[in-house]
């Protein structure tokens, strides 16, 4: 059976990194875009990540342009601008696909393990977020609508 350590992803700068580098700690996994509604959400991810990096929480950004292509930059833009209007320092990876034939393996991993509302398993649109443990288990799943201090009690239970 797969685990969360088994996969990797390419940064913004290109670099390979398995998610096993984050092992013992709490991940909140997120589909990103940065031209999309729900992009303030970058700051508030960013404040999670900032309140409970201590406590090993990791965020981590895929930026994805499946959804109305709300992430139609390259990746050094899309770095930059996370950067200049969020103050982003979450690690980010890569555009990646999270649905369909050319989906990350990654998020094909995420979806068998968290369904989504009426047991749906495709990503609805960008801001969906996965929530695992220390364990690497996918403990759950929040809607694009759901902000991310609204998922503070539940990243609580797992530091």
């Amino acid at each position: 059976m797969a685990s969360i350590y088994d996969f990797a992803a390419k940064t913004l700068q290109g670099k390979e990194v398995s998610l096993a580098a984050y092992r013992g700690k709490p991940m909140l996994i997120v589909n990103t875009a940065s031209k999309c509604g729900f992009t303030p959400q970058y700051e508030g991810l960013e404040a999670l990540y900032k309140a409970h990096q201590e406590k090993g929480l990791v965020v981590l950004g895929f930026p994805c342009n499946q959804f109305g292509a709300q992430e139609p930059g390259s990746e050094e833009e899309i770095g930059a601008f996370c950067e200049a209007n969020y103050g982003v320092t979450f690690p980010m990876f890569a555009k990646i696909d999270v649905n369909g034939a050319g989906a990350h393996p990654l998020y094909g991993f995420l979806k068998q393990e968290q369904a989504g509302i009426l047991g749906t398993r495709n990503i609805k649109w960008n801001f969906t977020k996965f929530l695992v443990n220390r364990d690497g288990k996918v403990v759950g799943r929040f809607a694009p609508t759901t902000k991310p201090a609204d998922i503070e009690q539940a990243i609580a239970k797992v530091l």
